[in-house]
Parts: C-alpha cells; structure tokens; sequence
C-alpha cells in the first residue's frame, strides 16, 4: 500500500506515492534521480546522506519519505545558482577540503546550515558543526579551512 506525499526538493514541487518504509535517502536517489545524497553507513553515524530539510540538515538515510511529507528539501544539486557553485562549495575547492569527495555533499550540506546560524564561526564551532559527519581522506584540515574561507577568514 502506498502513500501519498508532497515534497518541494530543490524548489521543485513533487507529488509521489510511496510505501510508508521508503527511507527519503532512497527516494532523492532512486525516484528523483539526485544521487548527490550519498547513502554511506545507513545508521546515522558517516552523514554521507545529510541534506537540508527546511532549512536545517538531516540525515535522509533515518527518515522515512512519508516524513518529509510537506517539507522543503535541498540537497547538494539545489544549493548553487544559474551554474555557479555555492561560495562553501567554491571554498572547498579553492582550500582543497576534499579528496576521495564521497563525504563532501553531507559535509557541505551540516556546514551551510551552520553558516546559515552562526555567519562567523569559531574554529572550535566549525569543529562541533562537522559532529556526525566522517571523512576518511582529508584529516579535517582543509575543511575548516574552506568554511573559514566561506565565512570571510572567522577565525
């Protein structure tokens, strides 16, 4: 048995049918073809699948689709604009804060809804911000690096 949802994904409005244990991970990758969201540990704990879901990131890999009903979500494909990269997305480049990438989605995604709360964060803020999400190449480094750079060189 199915049911009936609207989500608004990346400004896009969406009217589904889901079964009710459809994870919304598997919804963006599979039904709406955005397979920026990453599915990495499906436990919660790598943030591979983190999106932003009004505003505020969550890992799409513990929430049911049938959940998000009525939300607004934006993942990795909805945050820059008219083909341009999202200023974190181009201070990852610049700052060289990714290297395998498999991670950087989730990451990008916990740290815009950071900067979107706290413009100029503390290193030590940044570093809470990252809580929940891995990244098994870089050392974190260049990653704090990169959301200084974003957030004007906070220090």
């Amino acid at each position: 048995m199915s049911t009936a949802i609207t989500v608004t994904v990346n400004e896009r409005v969406h009217e589904l049918q889901v079964e009710p244990r459809t994870l919304l991970v598997h919804l963006l990758r599979e039904t709406l073809g955005l397979t920026g969201t990453h599915v990495g540990c499906d436990t919660s704990q790598c943030g591979a699948c983190t999106i932003l879901i009004d505003g505020a990131s969550a890992k799409s890999c513990t929430i049911f689709a049938v959940q998000a009903d009525g939300a607004e979500i934006t993942t990795i494909e909805g945050i820059g604009s008219d083909g341009a990269l999202h200023p974190l997305q181009e201070a990852f480049w610049d700052e060289h804060g990714l290297q395998c990438g498999y991670c950087t989605p989730g990451m990008i995604l916990s740290l815009v809804d950071l900067l979107d709360r706290n413009p100029h964060p503390t290193e030590a803020e940044i570093r809470r911000g990252l809580d929940g999400n891995l990244c098994r190449c870089t050392g974190y480094e260049n990653i704090v690096n990169a959301v200084q750079s974003a957030a004007g060189g906070a220090e």
